[in-house]
């Protein structure tokens, strides 16, 4: 099993949502206005007032197939606004 990990832009939140539905991915954690700083060095975090700049996190615990399905469709999504996406080996406990 693989964890694979997605932090963004918020505003692109629908669709990576929308690419996880398509490959159908067995479930997911969506967790709305992350902070962190980047290589940048600098911590990125949202206007109070609009929510531009909100980042999300997305967690999907799946196997290697379903990442396969979708790979290209979440570069697509991360390039345009920035992102990162990591896949790591998950165990179940």
């Amino acid at each position: 099993m693989k964890r694979l990990d997605l932090i963004f832009s918020e505003r692109e939140l629908q669709a990576i949502l929308n690419t996880l539905e398509k490959a159908n991915v067995p479930g997911y954690t969506v967790m709305k206005h992350a902070t962190g700083r980047g290589p940048e060095r600098v911590v990125t975090e949202d206007m109070e007032f609009t929510g531009l700049g909100a980042n999300a996190h997305v967690i999907v615990f799946c196997e290697q197939e379903i990442i396969d399905k979708m790979r290209e469709d979440i570069r697509s999504v991360l390039s345009y606004y920035g992102g990162v996406a990591y896949i790591s080996e998950a165990t179940p406990l």
